[in-house]
């Protein structure tokens, strides 16, 4: 039976639209119309005046609920970084591992293939940060995993697991351009980071068709008045998306702001959210608003993408309608996704964040 969304302020991604209902059935959307044509007969939700919107999207995260995906990369692990990403407005995620053997890699493999055997909500694929990238540009990555990417790295990937990964982070001044392409034509998406690269070696990846870049500003070259660096080919190329964590203290607002109105829609959020751990090759200890390594090094955010999305409309990076479209519609263009997620639009999945005018925001699906 059909179910119709009604009594809902519903922004489609696009555009605002009153007195409107979105219809859905099995999961899909089937249309948005005008609630005076609602047909009669159909399940309904009334969502008492609350403003709806497409559930948001994080593109990288390693872990949430008590759970780092890379020291337990299993299905439990999965399914409570799920139940912390739809807490925190996400209904669709990709875990992400750091730089890390194979063995670990696989098993976040194995991790994900199960997921989506059992049925499970939420996964979109697996994001490798690593291990391709440049040691100069480490961050809190561990050295003794980084390596230069040989065939036989690619072809491991792609023989087990090129069903599963689908993003891939790496610098590319260290990589065969000739191997980055393999992975991009096996249907994975590459992005830049980790990287030292200078602006004519980025420039040259992007438009060798690496069009992403990996947390703007951290772990990448500078842009600088005599050397632009990553940070100044990502500026100044046309295609290139890059992510941004947005909590000011990755990123200063002010640089973000500035990146905004530089890079308009190319520029998308997510959270790069770890989770406590004192164990196994990852340290990540909380200090009040962000996590350091074990040596003292900034780790990933304590944040969440509804969180993400309230700090750039708070410290006027954008509007709320754009800070919602840079935590759902953008980056699912960015991974050519958005024919299915990121809007409110028949065909699209019926998954939808629901702001209450007075209660908390929740999921609905």
């Amino acid at each position: 039976m059909p179910t119709a969304y009604v009594n809902a302020r519903v922004f489609t991604g696009e555009q605002l639209l009153e007195d409107h209902a979105v219809i859905s059935d099995q999961g899909r959307i089937t249309d948005v119309v005008p609630a005076a044509t609602l047909p009669a007969g159909l399940d309904t939700i009334d969502l008492q005046g609350a403003f709806m919107a497409p559930a948001l999207i994080d593109l990288q995260i390693y872990g949430g609920n008590g759970k780092l995906f890379s020291l337990y990369p299993d299905v439990e692990a999965l399914t409570a970084i799920y139940e912390y990403s739809k807490a925190g407005g996400a209904a669709y995620f990709m875990p992400t591992v750091a730089t890390i053997s194979s063995d670990i890699m696989l098993k976040a493999i194995e991790a994900v293939r199960e997921y989506w055997a059992q049925g499970l909500p939420g996964v979109l694929g697996l994001h490798l940060e690593g291990p391709f990238i440049n040691p100069v540009k480490k961050g809190a990555h561990l050295s003794q995993y980084i390596r230069t990417p040989a065939q036989e790295d690619i072809d491991w990937i792609l023989e087990n697991g090129s069903d599963v990964v689908k993003m891939i982070t790496l610098a590319p001044e260290c990589c065969d351009p000739a191997l980055v392409a393999q992975l991009r034509e096996a249907g994975i998406t590459v992005f830049a980071g980790h990287s030292n690269a200078t602006y004519a070696q980025a420039y040259t990846s992007f438009n060798e068709g690496v069009h992403h870049a990996t947390h703007l500003f951290n772990a990448m070259s500078p842009l600088e008045s005599r050397a632009p660096g990553l940070v100044g080919a990502v500026y100044d190329h046309p295609q290139v998306y890059a992510s941004v964590v947005a909590d000011g203290i990755h990123v200063d607002f002010a640089s973000i702001r500035i990146s905004k109105k530089i890079m308009g829609q190319r520029l998308f959020l997510i959270t790069d959210a770890v989770e406590e751990n004192h164990e196994g090759h990852y340290i990540y200890i909380r200090e009040k608003d962000r996590y350091v390594s074990g040596t003292g090094v900034l780790s990933g955010s304590c944040l969440t993408m509804l969180q993400a999305v309230r700090n750039c409309v708070k410290n006027e990076v954008c509007s709320i309608r754009e800070a919602l479209r840079m935590a759902s519609l953008y980056p699912a263009r960015a991974l050519g996704l958005d024919d299915r997620l990121g809007r409110i639009a028949a065909g699209c999945e019926a998954v939808f964040l629901v702001m209450p005018k007075n209660g908390e925001t929740v999921v609905y699906s």
